[in-house]
């Protein structure tokens, strides 16, 4: 009678660790499909992380910016040509989610000032005599805002004014003036 109990223990003892081994293999498996779970979340969230910097790097580099490679221009080699009179400019309608545009006329007025590298090549020929040409600059301003609604004016002027830039780079065909300041900008209707 001794002998039944000690094999009753014994197949009580192969029973546990037959339980214990399937224990620690469904462990494992749990295991590893949570590090699949994991490793497939982690590399969406480092993907995230890499787009977001990529479109905070791009916004940081705004064309006509220091960050795009604008001039950079001492102080003493500065010239500044501050345009006469405040610009008052027509802006385009907004167009409502129903396709209706606004009836009233909205406006921008602001003062405009441009920066001139006086060692420039060019500064010679265009910017020493910058006010004869002032009719043109404001044209070619007005060309440029009028093209935006208020909204767009409100929300991103530093882009509007990169813009200017390009257009009275282009006007001069020459890179001379590095920079437009804006200032006092007010909307009306």
């Amino acid at each position: 009678m001794g002998g039944g109990k000690g094999r009753e223990f014994g197949m009580k003892k192969n029973m546990l660790t037959v339980l214990v081994l399937a224990l620690v293999v469904v462990n494992i498996a749990l295991t590893a499909v949570m590090m699949i779970s994991v490793m497939g979340t982690n590399r969406k969230t480092a993907e995230l992380v890499t787009n977001i910097a990529t479109v905070m790097n791009l916004e940081l580099s705004q064309p006509g910016g220091e960050a795009a490679g604008a001039q950079q221009v001492s102080l003493e080699n500065t010239d500044v040509f501050n345009l006469t009179g405040s610009m008052t400019i027509p802006l385009a309608k907004e167009i409502a989610e129903d396709g209706t545009t606004n009836s009233k006329q909205d406006y921008i007025v602001f003062d405009v000032s441009l920066s001139m590298n006086k060692k420039h090549e060019d500064y010679k020929k265009y910017g020493e005599e910058i006010g004869a040409r002032e009719s043109l600059i404001k044209d070619v301003i007005t060309t440029v805002v009028s093209n935006h609604t208020p909204t767009e004016c409100r929300d991103d002027f530093d882009s509007i004014k990169a813009e200017i830039l390009s257009a009275v780079q282009n006007l001069f065909q020459s890179d001379f003036i590095y920079s437009v300041g804006v200032s006092g900008i007010k909307f009306s209707n």
